[in-house]
């Protein structure tokens, strides 16, 4: 059914879906079942609340919170009142939030916490435009101006009958080219764009998202993803499309506890958890001797069924009997963890290693990476349930198009595309686009005889050597990360001699290690420093090193003393590493690797 705007689209699910589940919450350690009809009617009082606080069509409500169901009722509240809603990463600093509301012109902001709230009242004297802040969770701390979510739900419900034509109103009016939200990128290079992203744009995602998924009405999914993102929105909208319920996880550190008791039918992630549920499996699988055998012989198994399932060719009787043993000796434990009722996962907002993609598929769980960007809403290609191809993103999704530019950048066009680019940047809209109509990605890729799009590198990030050659970080990074032993690695090279890498090694995996090998140590950092685990990250790229063309290869490399953290401001809210931030803050041992 196409609708005219997401408001619509979300009141005529409710109505259909009444008695159903629409959100699942932990809440006090038991999860809280939450039915259309009480969402519908959460949605209408924030509306109606937020009108009586003198909100007016088009104008614009920042968003301050971790993903949860609030997050998506308020946001569904701000569209249903006409307004236009403006997420705020909770990671962003008083400064960076105070950029946004003020280039959004916010009139309120909602806040989550407390510490939320405290961020924006350190900087309530610099807010051009606000009325008023709404906290989700806690006391307004009798503070001029802040209200309660309680007394904003609680002044709708007295304030309805004088505004409920309103709402009405304002959701029969709103077309597809109204603007829906204005969403920030992450800002790593400068201070952030607002992306104007209209009803229709969310909604093409979604009538897109149909026609290439295998999900079904009252299906289950778990949402970690910061809603901050245009990927989880664009999970958020698709659940509210297809009538299904969406599980809020408590944290990303909880995700696979909330997995198993969740027991969702599918997950929208982004390869950094991919790569950390693939280091624990299999630092767990080979704590012994026994353990390890059994495992790699599950794993050869099972990548002989992948590899025939992807053919399409059929599976022999003995292999099956094979696979089945594997299943219950070995992989059934990884579904369990799962939940046990995936169909599948999707993967996006950075490459996901080939490797690890044909590891869990070997495993029996299917991750179908996708592509795309804030600027698309977010997807422009995705591979199918039934028609996928690890180490590339899929085909583009219906009623997209694509082509590359001379230049290998990829080119897109579609209903999802934010053809209106940057709102209060004209120049920067104008560079986003070539003069016929396509959108820049700034992504380097090739499509193959078969339509699937593999990027190979962002199109600014591509090393381009002091030799003239051009080497792509991104799939040397992937590469090194293969090995559970290191967590993460940042690639550099450009207008350099040679490529070098920074690495972060696994704390588990080096703990054990030095236990194996008789290493002592007082620190983790310690441990970062010694020669023996030094030497065991040497044996990893040297055997990648092996594999590749000589100028792509890494001539030296440097262990950090600790992972990359988005706390640190070395990672974006999707988990990308920030590679200008990390490259200034270890210029020092960076420029030692190139001192011959």
């Amino acid at each position: 059914m196409a609708f005219n705007n997401i408001p619509e689209m979300f009141f005529s699910q409710a109505q259909k879906n009444r008695g159903n589940v629409a959100q699942r919450a932990k809440r006090g350690g038991r999860w809280i079942d939450i039915t259309w009809e009480e969402m519908e009617q959460n949605v209408c009082e924030i509306a109606y609340g937020l009108l009586s606080l003198g909100m007016s069509k088009g104008d614009t409500v920042s968003l301050l919170s971790v993903s949860r169901a609030e997050w998506v009722q308020c946001d569904l509240g701000i569209q249903s009142a006409g307004g236009i809603t403006v997420p705020i990463y909770q990671s962003n600093t008083p400064d960076q939030a105070e950029y946004i509301i003020n280039n959004s012109a916010s009139k309120f902001v909602i806040v989550e916490n407390k510490m939320q709230l405290d961020k924006i009242l350190s900087v309530r004297n610099k807010l051009q435009n606000v009325r008023n802040i709404i906290i989700v969770e806690g006391s307004n701390e009798s503070k001029e101006g802040v209200l309660t979510f309680d007394e904003l739900r609680k002044k709708g419900r007295e304030q309805a009958k004088n505004f409920e034509k309103a709402v009405s109103d304002a959701t029969a009016s709103m077309k597809r080219d109204d603007i829906a939200t204005i969403v920030y990128t992450s800002g790593t290079t400068g201070p952030p764009k607002g992306v104007i992203q209209t009803h229709g744009n969310h909604l093409a995602m979604s009538e897109a998202l149909v026609k290439v998924t295998r999900n079904e009405k009252g299906d289950v999914s778990l949402l970690f993803l910061p809603l901050a993102h245009s990927f989880a929105r664009a999970a958020e909208y698709y659940d509210i499309f297809m009538g299904q319920t969406t599980a809020f996880a408590e944290s990303i550190e909880k995700v696979v506890d909330n997995l198993g008791e969740v027991k969702p039918h599918y997950m929208a992630s982004v390869p950094r958890v991919f790569e950390k549920a693939y280091a624990t499996i299999l630092s767990n699988a080979t704590a012994t001797p026994i353990k390890k055998k059994i495992f790699e012989w599950a794993v050869k198994v099972g990548r002989q069924t992948s590899q025939l399932i992807q053919a399409k060719k059929p599976i022999p009787v003995g292999l099956r009997i094979k696979r089945a043993i594997a299943h219950k000796l070995v992989f059934s434990k990884i579904h369990t963890r799962f939940g046990g009722n995936l169909r599948f996962l999707v993967s996006g907002g950075a490459p996901l290693s080939k490797e690890i993609a044909e590891f869990f598929h070997a495993a029996g769980i299917l991750i179908l990476e996708g592509y795309g960007l804030t600027e698309t809403c977010p997807a422009t290609h995705m591979n199918r349930y039934e028609d996928y191809k690890f180490g590339t993103v899929g085909p583009a999704l219906p009623l997209v198009d694509v082509k590359i530019a001379p230049d290998g950048e990829v080119l897109v066009k579609g209903p999802n595309i934010c053809s209106r680019g940057y709102f209060k940047s004209p120049e920067e809209t104008k560079e986003l686009f070539t003069e016929d109509g396509w959108l820049r990605t700034g992504d380097i890729g090739e499509i193959d005889s078969r339509g699937f799009l593999k990027i190979t590198d962002r199109k600014k990030d591509l090393i381009k050597t002091a030799g003239g050659k051009y080497v792509a970080p991104q799939n040397l990074e992937n590469l090194l990360k293969v090995d559970p032993f290191i967590s993460q690695a940042v690639v550099i090279g450009d207008r350099r001699p040679y490529c070098v890498a920074l690495i972060s090694i696994s704390q588990p995996e080096a703990e054990k290690f030095a236990k194996e090998n008789g290493i002592s140590y007082s620190s983790y950092e310690d441990l970062t420093k010694n020669e023996k685990i030094f030497n065991r990250v040497k044996q990893t790229v040297d055997s990648m090193n092996s594999r590749l063309a000589s100028f792509e290869t890494i001539k030296k490399f440097f262990i950090v003393p600790r992972d990359f953290t988005q706390e640190n401001d070395e990672m974006t809210p999707t988990l990308k590493i920030k590679r200008k931030v990390v490259t200034e803050r270890y210029k020092e041992p960076i420029d030692k690797l190139y001192v011959k």
